[in-house]
């Protein structure tokens, strides 16, 4: 709270509106569309430029997930004289996400990549603080949706053995050594640990107890015959009266909304991670035995 306030406080100024693009678009290196969102960019003389970026769910890879990728863009694209990448506000809308703007700070490197994403909400009334003037919350009239694919939808929630996980390949987190040998893991189940660590978020608290809840309120939607997409909504309602805290609940959203996905393999034919290799580690380094996966 008090580092939050004093960031704002330290580049709080009048900055006016250079860029309101409601497609802002992120693409592979091939060119093909990765995810869209809108951008409305905030500058003045002197001061660092602020991104303030808002998504909805389904328009590609999410502004959470991307969050590296879409500022280096939004930075070399829009801001390409500026020594630093700009203030990175963004809001996810999704069901029963949270309404909220979250500042994401990043680790620049030597040849100017974007590391280690830090997430710390905003207020409303900081972020209007924070650029000078209101900013506008919503997507935009602009916003044109992905088309949808007529498929039959056969996504499940699954309970999957985190020791039998593939070899995670983190790259956000210098506390983060890539994977852990098969005796390591072993000694894990064995020996778990449920201590938090203060190095990151990923190390933050307890996964035991959030992968247990995680796993037995899906399962519990599931018998009930609730639909696929109805589940992220049952688990929230059901936890709501639980003795959570903050980092439990977004981990919990988390395995909901941006399942971790170890399962398909790589073109190398070796099996890897489509999504959620940070929290795979840290739930191999914490001695976690089962936890909530997304099965097709």
């Amino acid at each position: 709270m008090a580092e939050t306030l004093a960031f704002i406080t330290e580049h709080a100024a009048p900055r006016r509106r250079l860029v309101d693009e409601h497609m802002a678009c992120l693409r592979h290196p091939s060119g093909h569309r990765r995810a869209t969102f809108r951008l409305q960019l905030f500058a003045a003389d002197g001061q660092r430029p602020v991104a303030v970026v808002t998504q909805r769910l389904g328009e590609g890879a999410s502004v959470i997930n991307a969050a590296e990728s879409c500022a280096a863009m939004v930075w070399r694209t829009y801001l390409p004289d500026e020594p630093e990448p700009p203030i990175w506000i963004q809001r996810f809308l999704a069901d029963d996400d949270p309404d909220r703007f979250d500042l994401v700070t990043f680790t620049v490197t030597e040849d100017g990549q974007l590391r280690a994403p830090r997430w710390r909400p905003l207020s409303d009334a900081e972020v209007d603080q924070l650029v000078g003037q209101a900013v506008d919350r919503d997507r935009g009239s602009g916003f044109t949706p992905w088309p949808e694919e007529q498929v039959e939808d056969r996504r499940r929630y699954a309970a999957a053995w985190v020791a039998l996980f593939p070899r995670p390949e983190p790259f956000r987190e210098s506390c983060m050594a890539a994977g852990l040998p098969w005796w390591r893991r072993l000694a894990r189940q064995v020996a778990p640990r449920r201590d938090g660590r203060d190095c990151c978020w990923y190390h933050g608290v307890d996964w035991h107890r959030v992968c247990a809840l995680a796993v037995r309120l899906a399962s519990e939607a599931q018998r009930g015959g609730t639909a696929f997409e109805d589940i992220p909504g049952y688990v929230r309602g059901r936890a709501a009266g639980l003795d959570l805290s903050r980092w439990e609940r977004e981990a919990l959203d988390s395995l909901l909304f941006d399942t971790v996905r170890p399962y398909r393999p790589l073109r190398d034919r070796t099996l890897g991670y489509n999504n959620g290799q940070h929290r795979a580690q840290a739930m191999l380094d914490a001695g976690v035995r089962r936890t909530l996966v997304e099965r097709d």
